[in-house]
C-alpha cells in the first residue's frame, strides 16, 4: 500500500502545463522573429549545427525531472509491515443506483454525481467502520466487498457510471439481496445498508419482500433520495455533449422525477429512515449522528503498521533528468547526425 506524506506539494504540478504553454508561445514568437530576419532556408545554412528538436527534448527532460522532484517532496511511502488490529465499528454497505435516470440534471451536476459525492462525504466522516459498495440498475453488481480501505472505496466509487451495467431498469430488490451477502460476521449486530437512488423501481412488490428478509437478518436500511419532485429529462450524450433526450414509444421526452414514496416505504419497513440528499451537508450530518448512536461491534482488521520513505528515488531521478537537461546542447549530436533520424541533415 502506498501512502503520500504531504499531498499539498501536488499543487506544484500546475507548473508543468504553464511551462508547456510558455514554451509553445516562445517558439511561435521566435519563429516569427527569425522569419523577419531571414528566410528559413538561409537560416538553416547560417546555423547548420543547430537542431530543430533539441529544445523540445530539453523541455521534456526538464519537466520530467520537475515531476520527479515534486513526487519526491510529496514523499511516497510503501507499507512494509502488516499487523492485525482490533477495531470497533459498523458494517455499512452503499447501494448506488446507476440507471440511466440518474443522468437527469434536475440536481447539479446530475443525480449520479450527487450520489457519489454524498457517499464520499459520508466515508470522510467514518473512523473505524467497514464499508462495501454495490452498483445496481436492472441488476446488482458487487463493486467493492466489505473493507476498511477507504481510499480504495473512493477510487471504485469515482469509477461508477451508467454504462457499467448492460441491463437497464431499476431493481432495488436485487441490490438489497446482494447486500445481504456482504455481512459475513455473524457476531456483527449493526448491519447498515444505504440505498442512494431517485426512487425509480421496476421490481414491484419484490422490493418490500427483499426488505423484509433483510430486516430478519439484522440489516437496517436507510434510503437517500437524489433528484427533485419537479424532475427533468434524461440527456443522451456523446463525448460529454448532449445530443438529445430519452423519449418514450410515442416520441415524447421522458421526464424522470424523484419518487420519495418508494424510498420512504423501504426505509420504514427497513427500520431505518429516509434522508433527502438535496443538501449534502445536512444529509451527511444526519447520517453521522445516526451512526454514532449505534452500538459498535469489535472485529479484526489488517493494516500497515510501518511505512518506508521512497522520496530519495524520486529526488535522484529528478536531479539526473535536470542534469541531462543542462548538459544537452541545442546543437546536433555528431553520432546522431550521422544516423540522420529526423532528416535534419539533408541538403535543402
Amino acid at each position: 500500500m502506498v501512502q503520500i506524506d504531504d499531498k499539498a506539494y501536488f499543487y506544484l504540478l500546475f507548473i508543468i502545463p504553464v511551462m508547456i504553454l510558455l514554451f509553445i508561445g516562445y517558439q511561435i514568437w521566435r519563429r516569427k522573429t527569425r522569419r523577419r530576419f531571414a528566410n528559413p532556408a538561409l537560416l538553416r545554412r547560417l546555423t547548420p549545427e543547430r537542431s530543430r528538436y533539441k529544445s523540445a527534448m530539453k523541455l521534456f527532460f526538464f519537466l520530467l525531472g520537475l515531476l520527479f522532484l515534486i513526487l519526491g517532496l510529496a514523499n511516497p511511502k510503501i507499507g512494509t509491515k502488516l499487523e492485525t488490529v482490533k477495531r470497533e465499528g459498523v458494517d455499512i454497505v452503499f447501494a448506488v443506483d446507476v440507471s440511466k435516470s440518474m443522468l437527469a440534471e434536475d440536481i447539479a451536476p446530475n443525480r449520479l454525481e450527487k450520489a457519489k459525492r454524498l457517499v464520499s462525504e459520508i466515508i470522510n466522516q467514518l473512523a473505524s467502520d467497514r464499508i462495501g459498495i454495490i452498483a445496481y440498475a436492472g441488476q446488482a453488481y458487487p463493486q467493492l466487498p466489505i473493507t476498511t480501505d477507504y481510499g480504495a472505496a473512493k477510487m471504485f466509487l469515482q469509477s461508477m457510471n451508467t454504462d457499467m451495467l448492460s441491463s437497464q431498469g431499476t431493481a432495488i430488490n436485487e441490490a438489497i439481496e446482494l447486500a445481504a451477502t456482504y455481512y459475513n460476521d455473524e457476531a456483527q449486530t449493526n448491519r447498515v445498508l444505504f440505498i442512494i437512488s431517485d426512487g425509480e423501481d421496476h421490481s414491484g412488490g419484490a422490493t418490500l419482500d427483499a426488505v423484509e428478509l433483510a430486516v430478519e437478518e439484522g440489516i437496517q436500511i436507510y434510503t437517500i433520495g437524489v433528484g427533485s419532485s419537479k424532475g427533468g429529462p434524461i440527456p443522451l450524450k456523446r463525448n460529454g455533449i448532449t445530443e438529445s433526450y430519452k423519449k418514450d414509444a410515442e416520441g415524447e421526452v421522458v421526464i424522470t422525477r424523484l419518487n420519495e414514496d418508494i424510498l420512504e416505504d423501504i426505509a420504514d419497513d427497513g427500520d431505518g429512515e429516509y434522508i433527502d440528499g438535496a443538501n449534502t451537508e445536512e444529509a451527511v450530518t444526519l447520517i453521522k449522528e445516526e451512526l454514532l448512536q449505534m452500538d459498535k461491534a469489535e472485529f479484526e482488521a489488517k493494516q500497515f503498521a510501518e511505512y518506508k520513505d521512497q522520496f530519495q528515488w524520486f529526488l535522484a531521478a529528478g536531479l539526473l533528468l535536470l542534469f541531462l537537461d543542462v548538459f544537452l546542447l541545442d546543437r546536433k549530436t555528431q553520432w546522431l547526425k550521422k544516423l540522420d533520424l529526423f532528416n535534419e541533415w539533408e541538403d535543402k
